[in-house]
């Protein structure tokens, strides 16, 4: 009996799919058709001379030699991650990339910056940050920071910070603070709405929680962006929504108010860590970042 291994392709393509339980996943996390990774557990079904995956309605379940070679592949695999790391780790000083949304990064994250890199100096934190959305699959990104819902896909170890809550915020100079901050949610009907492209079911979701119909809304100035959105809204030229945490500070710094307070949605604020590449830093930075939201 001949003791040579299958091509580590092979391996890698059967490793992927049984560990997310899906082809298609596993074509995504490797980069490749969807054809490619049926194509590798082919060929290593051949050499194996048994059947690793069999159908279930239109997906596909783990024989039980399936599910002993899946057993010693994920742990040999996840070995193999964690020694390269390691050595990654000795031979140079790697940083920490992190991702996260430009008006997360610019209105929450950058000012408690300097307090992270005092706190955390084993980080090397790098930042990339996204106009658009963010996808905390890109290659090169160690760990993604954003607002998103569950369920979280079974390839991200996703550490849960805080629950998302927003609610309608304006400047103190607005033409008619004085009495919106002292009116019921019904009279924002009247007022042409804030609002931006990234996340337009904001406003009709708010209108439905307070029992008002999303049709009678008026949209007024539309940004494409939450950044630039929450600075017109801080120069007093409209009602904006947006999540607490993004407002917070200017809220204590007197620059906007929020009338109605703010309502919990489904999201959460989460650091989303893909588990092709987990690195151990990304706990402390879980945890310090959970604390921020204390």
């Amino acid at each position: 009996m001949s003791r040579e291994l299958p091509p580590l392709n092979a391996l890698r393509a059967f490793e992927v799919a049984a560990r997310l339980q899906s082809v298609s996943l596993a074509a995504d996390e490797l980069h490749v058709t969807h054809g490619a990774v049926s194509r590798q557990i082919r060929a290593l079904e051949a050499q194996l001379g048994v059947a690793l995956f069999a159908k279930d309605g239109r997906g596909v379940k783990l024989t039980e030699a399936g599910m002993r070679l899946r057993d010693v592949a994920f742990d040999t695999f996840e070995r193999l991650r964690e020694v390269c790391a390691e050595l990654q780790r000795q031979t140079r000083d790697a940083p920490f990339v992190l991702g996260c949304p430009g008006s997360l990064l610019a209105r929450w994250f950058i000012p408690r910056l300097d307090r992270l890199n005092r706190e955390l100096p084993e980080l090397h934190l790098q930042l990339s940050s996204s106009e658009g959305d963010l996808d905390p699959r890109r290659p090169g990104l160690d760990a993604t920071l954003l607002f998103a819902e569950p369920p979280w896909p079974a390839d991200m170890q996703v550490y849960e910070l805080a629950s998302e809550a927003i609610g309608p915020v304006l400047s103190p100079r607005h033409v008619r603070a004085d009495q919106l901050q002292h009116a019921a949610p019904a009279a924002l009907l009247a007022e042409p709405l804030l609002h931006t492209s990234s996340r337009p079911q904001a406003w009709p979701a708010w209108a439905e929680r307070n029992g008002l119909a999303p049709q009678a809304l008026t949209l007024g100035q539309g940004f494409e962006h939450l950044y630039y959105l929450l600075e017109a809204a801080a120069a007093g030229l409209g009602v904006a929504i947006a999540p607490q945490q993004l407002v917070a500070d200017d809220l204590a710094a007197g620059r906007l108010i929020a009338p109605w307070g703010f309502a919990q949605t489904r999201a959460k604020l989460a650091l989303w860590v893909p588990l092709r590449a987990r690195d151990p830093r990304a706990a402390k930075l879980a945890e310090w970042l959970r604390a921020e939201q204390a």
